[in-house]
């Protein structure tokens, strides 16, 4: 993991002040709309465009790297985002929020995939799966980062606009000043949705699910925050929670996923994080009991994604692994659009609680579908199944093709070792 570090510290450290940047702005958000008096329900198109955004340039922004280079569309995009976050304040309406809420998806997602190509490009076969791992952990310390640094400022102010605009501009210096080379960027031909679907139904609706609720804690927790009445500090402290639950409880889960069935895991941690959204509901306005909820929450339901990447792995052929990336990642981006809406309705209907419900009711839904499938296909071998590796749902299709590269490589190594016996 030093050795990772060591040669990718610059890529490294401007993946975490993008997410600093990405992530305060978020937060901002959430709590400066209900500063302007926007009702919850616009507050929740307002965060769902960004996840239209970020689908958006996930298909489009492969096509403008190959007819212009990588170094052209990251500087092109960069700068959008830094002009994106000055002008919030200055266009505070829910339309123009929702406006350029998806430009700043849309930029995001391409900045993602430029910065990914590059450390994936720095990264060996043997050092791949670190690499992923690290990232992932940078990802998660940007976004607790960034909720330090709102804890300590104005919601209301222009200043707290400026700090993630400049954050995203300095993102940019070590990232373009690496010594890595330019990577070749090359898309795998999609897998159609009904053939993903027909190879794994459980890995295709958890997949959607777990876009669902990720979209949900990320868009819609600064609003439940605020709502529920809690401080900037409860504020941060909650929303930083949910990332650290994910950091700590990430690997124990991939721990487990190789040892026992893994539509089992899958049933046990959704169930359980529903009755845990459950008691968020219950106990609503109890801040221990929020907190707590947000970290059990993020260690039991974050995971679930790299888990059902991993199941759906478990049947594919080596060969099709990268193909199926595109068809998850378009499921998973259709579910991050739905479920910041449907959180503000619930919101709107139930009060702050509603967040809790919209959470619950997918988790719940997933066990259940969890339980039938195990009676419709028996369980793999253990020995039979592909390798676990951490990636966040917020994942863009080069992480995500990373992760299956590195689930191909270590299929061939298995395949090699069982010739060799």
């Amino acid at each position: 993991m030093f050795q990772v570090v060591g040669n990718s510290w610059a890529l490294l450290l401007g993946v975490m002040l993008l997410m600093v940047g990405n992530g305060l702005q978020g937060t901002l958000l959430g709590v400066r709309g209900e500063i302007e008096g926007f009702s919850t329900v616009a507050m929740s198109l307002v965060m769902s465009a960004y996840f239209v955004g970020f689908l958006f340039g996930s298909r489009v922004t492969p096509e403008l790297i190959r007819r212009v280079g990588h170094v052209r569309v990251f500087a092109a995009l960069a700068s959008f985002v830094s002009a994106v976050l000055i002008l919030y304040p200055t266009l505070a309406s829910p339309w123009s929020w929702t406006i350029l809420r998806i430009l700043i998806g849309f930029c995001f997602s391409g900045v993602y995939v430029t910065a990914e190509s590059w450390l994936n490009n720095a990264a060996t076969n043997e050092t791949r799966g670190q690499t992923l791992s690290v990232y992932m952990i940078v990802q998660m310390v940007g976004i607790i980062i960034a909720q330090a640094i709102f804890a300590l400022g104005d919601p209301s102010s222009f200043v707290m606009f400026v700090i993630p605009s400049v954050l995203v501009s300095i993102s940019f210096a070590p990232i373009l000043l690496s010594v890595s080379p330019t990577p070749a960027f090359e898309r795998s031909k999609a897998m159609s949705l009904r053939k993903l679907y027909e190879v794994s139904p459980l890995g295709f609706v958890g997949i959607f699910m777990m876009g669902f609720v990720f979209a949900s804690q990320l868009g819609m927790g600064a609003i439940y925050g605020t709502q529920a009445g809690m401080s900037l500090k409860q504020i941060s402290l909650f929303i930083s929670a949910i990332y650290m639950g994910t950091v700590v409880l990430q690997y124990p889960v991939g721990w487990l996923s190789d040892r026992m069935d893994r539509r089992l895991l899958v049933l046990v941690m959704s169930a359980a994080a529903g009755v845990v959204s459950l008691a968020g509901f219950l106990f609503d306005g109890d801040y221990s009991v929020a907190l707590t909820v947000a970290f059990l929450i993020g260690g039991l339901a974050n995971p679930l994604y790299s888990l059902l990447l991993a199941y759906t792995n478990d049947f594919l052929e080596p060969d099709d692994m990268a193909a199926a990336a595109s068809g998850m990642l378009f499921v998973n981006g259709v579910g991050a659009i739905l479920g910041p809406i449907v959180s503000g309705f619930f919101m709107q209907i139930f009060g702050p609680g509603g967040f809790w419900l919209a959470v619950m009711i997918p988790l719940l839904l997933m066990a259940v579908y969890a339980a039938y499938r195990m009676t419709r296909r028996p369980a793999l071998a253990v020995s039979e199944t592909a390798a676990y590796v951490a990636v966040m749902p917020s994942a863009t299709a080069v992480a995500v093709e990373v992760a299956q590269e590195w689930a191909i490589e270590q299929a061939e190594e298995d395949a090699l070792a069982e010739e060799s016996t």
